[in-house]
Order: C-alpha cells, then sequence, then structure tokens
C-alpha cells in the first residue's frame, strides 16, 4: 500500500493552533477539566464526548457519552432536514439521523451535495446512530481531480474502521481498506473495479459486516471479503479485525492541499487545481442520494445486555466482547456538558423555559470556556489520521461468501505495543462555507473565514 503522512498538514487554514487543547493518547489520558478524548487525540468538553469520543485515553469510561444503537432503515438524502451542524448537536439522535462538518447542500430534491470550495476543507455527513455489524450501502456520485477525494467509511471510537475511498485522478476504482483501533498495516488496502466513471455515474457501495467476516460489494457484486480468523496479529495476540460500534461516515475532502505533506498530496494524484473542469459554482462536489442500514444482532456469545438504547464500553480494551448495550442517555444539556455531568448548562437559567424545556445554547456560545467544545472533523478515517493511505496497485477480486467457521468471541487483552501503529496528530478543520440559493443549478457556495467556523474550532485532520 502506498503511504502518506498527513500530521504536518495542519490546520494552517484558519491559523487555529493545536496548542489550544490538550493532546490525549494510551500514556496521557484527558484530565478531568476537559475529560473526552476526540478521534483526533485532543481533549475537550461538549461534542468531544458524542461521536469519536476515545474511551481508552479519556478521563474515565463515563467521559464519553454512550452511542446510539443501530436502526435498520432507508435513509433518502434529498434534502438536508434530516441534517445538522456538528455546532448545534448535542446527541438527540431522535431529532436527526445526520451531523455535518462543512456545507452539504440539497439538490434537485433528489440528494445531497458534499462540497468543497477554495479555503474549505469539504464536507462530512456523520451518522447519529451506529452500526455493531450489519449491510450498509451509499448511493453516491464521486468528485474528480487531481488531490481530490471522497470517501464512504464505518469508523469507531476506538478507531475500528472498513472503508471505500476514491481518489479523483482513478474514476475507475474504488479503494477498500480496513483498520482496527487504528493500527496501519500495509496490506490491509485493495483496490476493486467500478463497472464505469465513478464521477458521470451513480453507484452502490456495499459494506457487509459481520462479526466472523466483512465483504465490499459494488452494484451488488461481491468483490472482496476479509475473515476475522485471517487477521490475527501474533505480537498483539489479538485479531485485528473491525468489530465495535461504528458511525456511518460520507465526505469529501481536500487531501492535495498545497500545504499537506507531500506524501498525502503524491496519494491523491497531485495538487487541487481550484480551477478545474470539474468544479461547478466555485467547489468541488460528489453527491450522496441514499444509505441503507441493516442492522445485524450481536455476536453470538454477547452476554451484556442491559438495555435497548445505546452502546458503551465496560473496559478500555476497546474490543467486542467489551461492548455492552444499555438506556444510557445519549444527550447533553450544553456544550460545556461531558458524559460526567451531563446537564452542565450555564446558560439554563436564560434559555430554559417554565416547562423545563432544555438549552438552545449553540457551540458558539459557549465558545469562551476554557475547554475545547467542537473536536475538528475527519472524513476519510485513518488515512489521514495515521498518516498512510491508498490501496494495493491491483485490482484484485477476492474472496466469496460465505460464514467462517471462526468464532465469534471476543478480543480483549492488553493494548501491547505493535511494530506499526497511528499516532493522534491533527490536521485540517472541515468547513467554513456559506450557502447562497440559486435555482435549477447546484446551489452556490462562498468560502468562509476562520470567523465563519468558530474560533474555538481546534487543529484536526481531514480525511
Amino acid at each position: 500500500m502506498r503511504s502518506f503522512n498527513t500530521y504536518a498538514a495542519l490546520a494552517a487554514t484558519f491559523a487555529i493552533s493545536a496548542s489550544a487543547a490538550t493532546t490525549c493518547d494510551e500514556n496521557n489520558p484527558c484530565p478531568e477539566s476537559a475529560p473526552c478524548c476526540s478521534q483526533y487525540g485532543q481533549c475537550g468538553v461538549g461534542a468531544y464526548c458524542l461521536g469519536g469520543c476515545d474511551p481508552r485515553y479519556s478521563y474515565d469510561l463515563q467521559s464519553c457519552v454512550a452511542a446510539p444503537v443501530c436502526k435498520s432503515q432507508d435513509y433518502k438524502l434529498n434534502s438536508l432536514d434530516d441534517i445538522m451542524s456538528n455546532q448545534k448537536y448535542l446527541g438527540d439522535y431522535e431529532d436527526v439521523n445526520w451531523v455535518a462538518s462543512g456545507d452539504p447542500l440539497a439538490y434537485n430534491d433528489d440528494s445531497v451535495l458534499l462540497t468543497m470550495a477554495p479555503d474549505t476543507s469539504g464536507t462530512l455527513l456523520m451518522s447519529t446512530k451506529y452500526v455493531w455489524y450489519g449491510k450498509i450501502s451509499a448511493t453516491l456520485r464521486t468528485s474528480a481531480g487531481a488531490g481530490v477525494v471522497t470517501a464512504f467509511i464505518l469508523m469507531s471510537d476506538v478507531k475500528d474502521e472498513i472503508d471505500f475511498e476514491f481518489v479523483g485522478v482513478d474514476m475507475d476504482h474504488a479503494q477498500s481498506n480496513y483498520y482496527f483501533q487504528g493500527i496501519t498495516d500495509y496490506e490491509n488496502g485493495k483496490n476493486l473495479s467500478v463497472s464505469s466513471d465513478t464521477r458521470q455515474n451513480s453507484h452502490t457501495y456495499t459494506i457487509d459486516w459481520k462479526p466472523d467476516y466483512v465483504s465490499w460489494y459494488i452494484d451488488g457484486e461481491q468483490l472482496r471479503t476479509v475473515y476475522r480468523n485471517e487477521t490475527y496479529n501474533e505480537t498483539t495476540q489479538q485479531y485485528h479485525f473491525p468489530q465495535t460500534p461504528s458511525r456511518v461516515q460520507l465526505s469529501l475532502w481536500p487531501a492535495g492541499r498545497s500545504d499537506n505533506a507531500q506524501g498525502t498530496i503524491n496519494w491523491a494524484g497531485g495538487e487541487i487545481d481550484w480551477n478545474s473542469q470539474y468544479m461547478t459554482n466555485g467547489y468541488y462536489y460528489a453527491m450522496v442520494s441514499d444509505v441503507n442500514v441493516e442492522c445485524y444482532d450481536p455476536p453470538d456469545n454477547f452476554d451484556k445486555d442491559f438495555g435497548d438504547k445505546a452502546y458503551y464500553y465496560t473496559t478500555t480494551y476497546g474490543t467486542n466482547d467489551t461492548v455492552a448495550i444499555g438506556n444510557n442517555n445519549t444527550e447533553l444539556a450544553s456544550f460545556l456538558a461531558t458524559g460526567d455531568d451531563k446537564d452542565k448548562d450555564p446558560n439554563a437559567s436564560k434559555s430554559a423555559s417554565a416547562s423545563g424545556t432544555k438549552s438552545t445554547s449553540t457551540a458558539s456560545e459557549s465558545a469562551s470556556a476554557t475547554p475545547e467544545t467542537v473536536p475538528g472533523i475527519s472524513g476519510g478515517g485513518n488515512d489521514a489520521i495515521s498518516g498512510h493511505g491508498g490501496g494495493s496497485s491491483d485490482s484484485s477480486n477476492s474472496g466469496s461468501s460465505g460464514d467462517s467457521s471462526n468464532s465469534n468471541s471476543g478480543d480483549s487483552g492488553s493494548s501491547s505495543d505493535s511494530s506499526s501503529s497511528s499516532s493522534n496528530s491533527n490536521n485540517f478543520v472541515q468547513g467554513g462555507g456559506q450557502q447562497a440559493t440559486t435555482s435549477n443549478q447546484a446551489p452556490v457556495v462562498i468560502a468562509g473565514s476562520g470567523v465563519a467556523l468558530l474560533g474555538f474550532f481546534v487543529a484536526c485532520l481531514l480525511l
């Protein structure tokens, strides 16, 4: 697998210092004052404690808010009605199904555009509900052009990951990949052939994820299968197989920005041309019309069923046998609340009504607080977090369908050091555009400034 390093590509776009937030990793858990370790290895409160909060490196197991359980559903992405900004979302998964960073735009009442204008870092959609094994399909058209990457992935809070990624200079292939707890393995990536141009034509990409195998499909054709019993790592004495509850993520991100690491730019096909023929109304775009989720049952030996509302971890091992299901509250009262103190709301006396309505404060109203409140967003997953990405050069349609005979037992154990492990540096801040409506054509995006993204945004990765 080709490698690239995007750690060096920090979020200089908006001159936001990564030192604004305390970093977290296996040797440095978050402090009580900023207890939640984000997907990007920084500590904070509020949205840091929601999707992507890593329980392994947070202050304690309760710091991260429990994750809403899977719901089988066909999500028609034909408007913005079911999408909320990550600057407003506080965990009410019954209110919306998707959280966005950047500028998703409704198009022709039949799809949503993931946009990327100059001086922005693209768009990311994240599901509010998690999937713990299931069949997940996304119908989409990719963007195109050097340095432009479209992604459809599953990402867990402990960095298990299953990917489809599309590099804009190769519209004949999808790159499939998977990770266990963010550990890089150069043998995991594989290119899959697509029957027609991924930008000009809509295709349905499917991840079929079970406790003992994962398969990748394109337009109903199975092109790759990886079995869990093939992933045993002698060094860590664990199965390096994705196995924990994950969010669905769809994104468009600028891997070929000129201020990114050269390896990243090379993997993405070169620097981005901001005057490209592939841009419309001043932006690149990918088009998503449908996401279908079919939930599967937990592993056969699952014995931590204490409710039906939310997933949570019982230890810091971060493996499937440490996952429990309970009736935990998934909402925060404000962007200064945490899983340890869900009701913290400095604006409650001013904004709550006599009937007890919860605060309507947004992240911007909490921006003056010392702890960081909204983490940066990584759209493509571990490829940017770890600094490695790309599929193998050969298009191999390997694997076959069917159940593995391997058991579904968990993989817990001490987190041994691997010779190839991810780190938690941060990179692009995602978003920054503002929408102006037009008729009968793709909407116009006007590139925003650091002010539009709110000064508290952390320097972060966009993947």
